[in-house]
């Protein structure tokens, strides 16, 4: 007898939606800091933008990376019938992009 059931359908496509919203938000990371890069003007050296450009980037691969962790995690989970585990990802998620928008409004008020 196997430990692990085939789970409800609808529970593992919810799965999959937030495996892919969290996706979506590592694009938008990779987008976001790649155009603080090329077009954020914050001073003569634009030391602050490439700043930005590379936390967010970071963000982004530690988001990709995590989210396919935590979705393999909960379909375990969801098979054997156990509780969904505990995840830091949303967190770090949105306390690093409030710390990078605090960053970039307080150089484009000093500038």
């Amino acid at each position: 007898m196997s430990e692990e059931e085939e789970p409800d359908y609808r529970f593992t496509l919810a799965n999959e939606r937030t495996y892919l919203a969290y996706l979506r938000t590592s694009l938008a990371c990779y987008a976001g800091g790649l155009s603080a890069v090329q077009f954020l003007d914050l001073g003569p050296d634009r030391w602050p933008a490439r700043i930005i450009g590379i936390v967010l980037v970071l963000t982004g691969i530690i988001t990709t990376a995590g989210a396919f962790r935590r979705w393999q995690l909960n379909l375990s989970a969801i098979r054997r019938g156990g509780a969904l585990p505990a995840s830091r990802l949303p967190l770090m998620l949105g306390a690093t992009i409030a710390t990078v928008g605090l960053i970039g409004l307080l150089f484009s008020l000093w500038r």
